[in-house]
């Protein structure tokens, strides 16, 4: 059922978050989320310590290194799900019910696996706490580095919503979306860069999610780097609805 174009963009709004809490709190209706949170604190606590009194600096330097390689693993296994178990089970069929468009459906999914990932990287403050504790640390980089967390988290969950829109299988959503973000992520490894042949560099860089990264978390917050997360995002979340769109769910 299509909204009346009467709607004002307040109720709408409502509506998407309305969306996004109820999925929101499916994370917690099983032991799943609580594994994964687990899983994910154990590994950053784990691979940040090994190494953090071994270098003796005040700095997030290994965390923010290590945790696009965990998001490679971690965004996979929070998407995967989301459109999948939705097609297997049937309950799509609900929607078809409800005054909810594609879009709105999309976004609340999606700002649902972003507050989940926000709230992973909440728990991480206290690597933040007991750094500036032990040394002088400059905030001014950390800051940036939690702001670029967020906007790789939105364009891999983007890309993983999408990937799991194709798919009723949960597990061919996981290996899907985790191949193409590793891909993303090892365009700009040096390995690739220097075995690439020249003229491809700058695409590679420019196409890899963690090389945009690495510019932020150094304390830069460049527009370029800002356009290329949101650009990232907003195709795949409109590639999202076209999916569902394709597939006969459009009310």
């Amino acid at each position: 059922m299509p909204f009346d174009s009467a709607q004002g963009p307040q109720y709408i709004t409502m509506i998407l978050f309305t969306i996004a809490k109820k999925e929101f709190r499916e994370f917690f209706y099983s032991p799943i989320a609580y594994v994964f949170l687990t899983v994910f604190l154990v590994l950053v606590f784990w691979v940040f310590f090994s190494s953090f009194f071994i270098q003796n600096q005040a700095s997030l330097r290994v965390f923010f290194s290590w945790i696009p390689v965990i998001f490679v693993v971690f965004l996979p296994a929070v998407t995967m799900g989301k459109w999948a178990e939705e097609k297997k089970s049937g309950t799509f069929e609900l929607l078809l019910t409800l005054p909810v468009t594609d879009f709105q459906a999309v976004m609340g999914k999606f700002l649902s696996c972003l507050y989940f990932v926000m709230v992973a990287l909440i728990f991480t403050l206290p690597l933040v706490g007991t750094v500036w504790f032990l040394g002088d640390l400059d905030l001014g980089p950390v800051f940036c580095g939690y702001v670029g967390l967020v906007l790789l988290a939105a364009a891999s969950i983007a890309v993983g919503l999408y990937l799991s829109s194709l798919t009723q299988n949960s597990i061919v959503a996981f290996i899907l979306s985790f191949l193409v973000l590793f891909v993303l992520h090892l365009l700009g490894e040096s390995l690739v860069v220097n075995a690439a042949p020249q003229f491809l560099v700058p695409w590679f860089l420019g196409a890899s999610l963690s090389n945009h990264f690495e510019s932020i978390s150094r304390g830069v917050l460049d527009s370029r780097d800002l356009f290329y997360y949101i650009s990232v995002t907003g195709f795949f979340l409109y590639l999202n609805v076209l999916s569902l769109e394709s597939r006969g769910w459009d009310k």
